[in-house]
């Protein structure tokens, strides 16, 4: 899917917020990356978790493509365990499309 599959209505200020910019990043790429892994998960991120969201969210959307992509390693700071779950759900989702 290329759009939101969920609603913010029973959502936080903060949470709602996160979700509108996981899918509108600029680049479709990244849009389908966090969008679709913050209409599965953004409910049950802890504060904790979201900072972390928030601050891989700033990173300009190439360069954070790049790391999901395999292309380059993350940098230390942004190889959190967030962005490895990120990235499972991301490669999980890709082979349910391809099979």
């Amino acid at each position: 899917m290329a759009g939101p599959s969920r609603t913010s209505a029973d959502l936080d200020p903060r949470r709602a917020r996160i979700l509108y910019r996981a899918w509108h990043r600029g680049m479709k790429e990244m849009d389908i990356i966090l969008g679709n892994f913050a209409d599965a998960h953004l409910a049950g991120l802890s504060d904790d978790q979201l900072d972390v969201l928030e601050d891989l969210m700033s990173v300009p959307d190439a360069e954070a493509f790049t790391w999901f992509s395999g292309r380059i390693e993350a940098p230390e700071e942004y190889d959190t365990p967030l962005f490895r779950q990120i990235l499972a759900f991301q490669t999980a989702r890709a082979a349910d499309v391809t099979a």
